[in-house]
């Protein structure tokens, strides 16, 4: 009997013993599951942009460079752009896309001769970049200087939109009527490279806001959601001087964030949607500016409030505003008149943001925590002074890993690569600089 009781606690013991293994074993493979897909044998390519005047002003052209993963996060490997890279098309700063394994860019050539041309590059490695011989302008209908990014849709799409000079119209006595300019809606088939559908018409805002001189001055970013049937599209607002309208405001009192939602793929039926949160524009710069999340819902990013700082908002499955989300960079960072330049969701309800905020012209990379609306500063990155996210565009997220270049204006800086589950920061690759230039991004 003791002999039999003994050897069944011993095997209850071992049991215990492997279940306790296995769930540890369950978990700690389930926490070392990749966030988003990897990539083998991904290219991470370096894009530096050239000074043509002021330093930091990016306007000589974009040149580029591509190199392995594991050398991107060897902090004893070294890249020069400027030297080893080759240009992409375009007469000042290009603006870039990704395939997401990393091994096409997309362009669409900013101003110039060829302004609004759209041409892919086959990603070899190094300087190797084979350009395509198939070749769309959009210019006829999106202008020279289309503001565009990819959809999230397995890269099959390009969104290219455009408002023109807005125009001032007034009423039948000469008084002041309204602002607007003629927007343009695009989408390119990036696979076929052609241009699958463009809408054009006017996009008001109620007459009351028209009348006090409120205008669209420019869409960008446009966002998929996730029933792939409407696209967000976000704005930059500006106000004419009713009593001078040769003249916008320089200062005014600002209208809650909007956005244009228009059906997808048709591109029809724009609708302004409007936020009560947020009072910054939703354009971005120069690149994404919103994301539908894990959860399904869209959030976006807002510029240019100089009063509250950046929000981030949130917009419903159902294509509107959720005013009872509220995320301001300025309480969650303890700082005022934060100024988000570009940012990127990582997955998990996490995202990382390159901002600056009053009183600095410094960049700074925070984490973002949408679910639990909190943010902290990266540490481990050595800031600088000089280290502006203006013209930033770039990130690469490949499973658990965010990779951002950060480089002072004119000066050597990094790559960095940070865990996303941890947040753990680590510093890569060297990118060698030079005087006036800085780096826009990883791709």
């Amino acid at each position: 009997m003791k002999k039999n009781t003994f050897k069944l606690f011993t095997s209850s013991l071992l049991v215990s013993a492997f279940a306790l293994t296995t769930a540890c074993s369950s978990d700690d493979n389930k926490n070392s599951e990749p966030v988003n897909p990897v990539t083998e044998g991904r290219w991470i390519t370096v894009a530096g942009a050239v000074m043509q005047t002021d330093p930091g002003d990016g306007n000589g052209g974009t040149k580029v460079y591509a190199i392995s993963k594991e050398n991107a996060i060897d902090p004893n490997f070294s890249v020069n752009v400027y030297d080893q890279g080759v240009p992409v098309q375009s007469s000042r700063t290009a603006r870039l896309q990704s395939s997401v394994d990393g091994s096409t860019l997309f362009n669409i050539t900013y101003t110039g001769a060829n302004g609004g041309e759209f041409m892919t590059y086959k990603v070899n490695g190094g300087n190797n970049f084979a350009q395509s011989d198939a070749k769309v302008n959009i210019s006829q209908y999106a202008g020279t200087s289309p503001r565009w990014v990819k959809l999230f849709d397995g890269d099959k799409t390009g969104v290219a939109v455009n408002v023109a000079t807005p125009i001032v119209n007034v009423n039948e006595d000469k008084s002041y009527k309204n602002t607007r300019g003629k927007a343009t809606v695009l989408s390119l088939d990036m696979k076929q490279t052609l241009i699958s559908a463009y809408k054009q018409y006017d996009i008001p805002l109620t007459a009351e806001e028209e009348a006090q001189g409120h205008h669209i001055f420019r869409l960008d970013a446009p966002t998929l959601n996730k029933a792939g049937n409407k696209l967000i599209i976000g704005t930059w607002m500006r106000k004419t001087n009713t009593a001078d309208p040769s003249k916008n405001e320089s200062t005014f009192t600002r209208l809650g964030s909007k956005s244009v939602v228009v059906d997808y793929p048709s591109l029809e039926n724009p609708v302004v949607i409007t936020s009560k949160v947020g009072f910054g524009d939703t354009s971005g710069y120069r690149s994404f500016n919103s994301f539908v999340a894990t959860d399904g819902n869209i959030y976006q990013a807002t510029q240019r409030d100089t009063q509250k700082g950046s929000y981030i908002l949130k917009i419903n499955q159902n294509n509107q505003y959720d005013d009872n989300y509220v995320f301001s960079l300025d309480t969650a960072l303890g700082i005022k008149g934060s100024y988000i330049d570009a940012w990127r969701y990582v997955g998990n309800g996490i995202a990382y943001a390159v901002y600056t905020f009053e009183g600095t012209n410094q960049g700074y990379v925070a984490r973002l925590d949408l679910n639990a609306r909190t943010a902290q500063k990266v540490e481990g990155i050595d800031y600088d002074a000089d280290l502006d996210f203006g013209q930033y565009q770039g990130f690469v997220v490949d499973g658990n890993s965010f990779y951002i270049a950060v480089t002072p204006v004119g000066k050597d800086g990094n790559i960095y690569v940070i865990d996303i589950p941890s947040g753990k920061v680590t510093k890569g690759a060297k990118l060698i600089n030079k005087p006036g230039n800085h780096y826009i991004g990883v791709f």
